[in-house]
């Protein structure tokens, strides 16, 4: 299972390739993005970001005068940039697509980049998150069916909370992966595919 601080990389590498931006901003785009990072403070992100300093991965600079909302003092004003090795252990990262990539965070950061992930790793994720979620589902079951006598109600309607959570994204990514199939089997070419209909015309004509 990877640790926060790997999956807190990943997405700071992730966002600093957007645009470079200061601790606030990224603070702030880390909570809208993903909401699993909001228990995360300064005191978690600073540190990642002097790591990856230390690493070569970004570089800071001066940048514009930090907003009214911002921390006071010089730190408010620190531009951090991405630079040519971070860059590449970004792309490290995302290329990444062990079991360590179907855990809960490390899967929404992968999620949330796939745009820029290639197809076979992107399949490789959601299947073995597809994997993952079942193997979940089906220890919850049995968990449930061992135990219902001994539980009261509501113990036994939060279990049932959860198995539902459970399914809804085992379903959710079936969705997921037939349309990353139906995209992987679309003509490169642009043009369109020719229907099984349109074969036979064309050999009785």
């Amino acid at each position: 299972m990877a640790r926060r601080g790997d999956v807190l990389e990943l997405a700071v590498l992730g966002l600093l390739q957007d645009s470079p931006m200061h601790g606030y901003e990224l603070r702030k785009r880390l909570n809208a993005m993903l909401g699993s990072f909001r228990a995360f403070n300064y005191g978690t992100l600073y540190p990642c970001l002097k790591m990856l300093l230390e690493k070569g991965w970004i570089r800071e600079s001066d940048g514009e005068a930090a907003p009214p909302h911002a921390l006071s003092g010089r730190r408010g004003r620190i531009v951090y940039q991405l630079t040519a090795e971070g860059k590449e252990r970004f792309a490290s990262l995302l290329a990444g697509s062990g079991s360590a990539a179907w855990e809960d965070e490390q899967f929404n950061v992968h999620f949330a980049f796939f745009s820029r992930t290639d197809a076979q790793t992107r399949l490789r994720i959601l299947e073995g998150r597809r994997t993952r979620m079942q193997e979940r589902l089906e220890k919850a079951r049995e968990a449930a069916h061992r135990t219902r006598e001994r539980r009261d109600r509501y113990t036994l309607e939060l279990q049932r909370h959860a198995e539902e959570s459970m399914e809804r994204e085992v379903r959710w990514l079936d969705e997921v992966i037939d349309s990353e199939r139906r995209r992987a089997d679309e003509p490169r070419s642009g043009s369109p595919r020719t229907t099984p209909s349109e074969s036979i015309q064309e050999g009785d004509s």
